[in-house]
C-alpha cells in the first residue's frame, strides 16, 4: 500500500519532469541556436515585463486582496474566459481564485465593466487583455464614445 506522502511525492516528480521537458525543447535540438529564437526570447521578456507592470498598477491603484498579484493574475484570467463563454475553465479558475482569499466582488464588477464597454475587436487579441486590466484597475470606467454608440444598420 502507498502512502499518501510517497504519491505527491511521485506527481510532483512527474509535474516537474513533464515541465523540463516542455520547457526546454533545447535538449531534441541541435547545439546550434536559430536565429528565429531571439525573437521568441524578447517576446517573452516583453510578456514577463507587461505583467509585472500591470501587478505594479495594480497595488498602486487598488487596496485589499483585489490588488495582490495572485487575485490579479487569476482574476483577470477568469474576466477574461467569461467574455468568451469559457465558462467551465472560467468556474474553476474561479475555485482558484475564491481559495486564495481574493474578493469574488471585484470580479462581478470587473466583468459588469468590461460588458458595459461594448465589443472588442477579434482581429486585436490584446485588446481584451488591456480592457480586461483597465476594468480590474477601474470597475466603475465609463464606456468611450465609440463602444456605448449603437451599431448602424444602414437602414434611414
Amino acid at each position: 500500500m502507498i502512502s499518501f506522502r510517497s504519491e505527491f511525492i511521485a506527481v510532483a516528480l512527474g509535474a516537474a519532469l513533464v515541465s523540463v521537458a516542455f520547457s526546454a525543447p533545447s535538449f531534441a535540438q541541435s547545439g546550434e541556436a536559430k536565429s528565429g529564437d531571439q525573437p521568441a526570447a524578447a517576446d517573452t521578456a516583453k510578456e514577463g515585463q507587461r505583467k509585472i507592470n500591470e501587478f505594479a498598477d495594480a497595488a498602486k491603484n487598488l487596496t485589499g486582496p483585489a490588488a495582490n498579484p495572485e487575485c490579479v493574475w487569476l482574476g483577470q484570467r477568469v474576466v477574461g474566459l467569461l467574455w468568451r463563454d469559457d465558462l467551465d475553465t472560467a468556474f474553476r479558475h474561479l475555485d482558484l481564485y475564491d481559495r486564495f482569499g481574493c474578493p469574488g466582488t471585484h470580479i462581478q464588477s470587473t466583468f459588469r465593466c468590461l460588458v458595459r464597454q461594448g465589443n472588442i475587436d477579434p482581429k486585436a487579441p490584446d485588446s481584451l487583455n488591456g480592457r480586461v486590466h483597465a476594468c480590474w484597475i477601474n470597475p466603475g470606467l465609463q464606456p468611450t464614445s465609440s463602444a456605448s454608440a449603437p451599431p448602424s444598420t444602414g437602414n434611414p
